[in-house]
């Protein structure tokens, strides 16, 4: 049996439109766009739970536009995007976080960044001590869940 796609071919059109809008290609730092093929490719096969969120997002935008958000012209685009930014909700906001998290996971924009090309366990990442005191308004707070044993 087939698998069905997440999206339609209009809605991956304008993931593709609105991903190069979030993160155009770099000539100078050598890296791809967010709408480049493979990175296309990584949303599209690891959307999962958010599929539904950000096919809401995709027609939000193309009901903004009054056309597929692709078939406008780039500068009317623009326009869409900002309307989009102020009233997107958490749909807006989960098409956004599944574009950077898959471009940020590219082979490519990881070496463009200097970031070795491996998974971040076993051997970890090692991160600058932080300020433990902003921690303290919190600990101070009653405790609001039941102590178990």
């Amino acid at each position: 049996m087939a698998e069905q796609p997440t999206l339609t071919q209009r809605q991956r059109h304008d993931l593709r439109t609105v991903a190069g809008m979030i993160i155009p290609a770099s000539a100078e730092y050598r890296v791809p766009g967010a709408d480049d093929d493979l990175i296309q490719a990584d949303i599209l096969a690891t959307l999962g739970r958010d599929a539904k969120s950000v096919a809401a997002a995709l027609d939000h935008l193309a009901r903004l536009a009054g056309m597929p958000l692709a078939d406008l012209e780039p500068v009317a685009r623009d326009g869409v995007a900002q309307e989009f930014r102020a009233a997107g909700g958490v749909p807006a906001a989960t098409l956004v976080r599944v574009v950077l998290q898959c471009y940020y996971r590219d082979d490519r924009v990881l070496r463009s960044l200097g970031l070795e090309l491996r998974a971040p366990f076993p051997k970890g990442h090692v991160l600058e001590d932080g300020d433990w005191s902003l921690l303290d308004p919190v600990k101070a707070r009653p405790r609001t869940l039941r102590q178990v044993g």
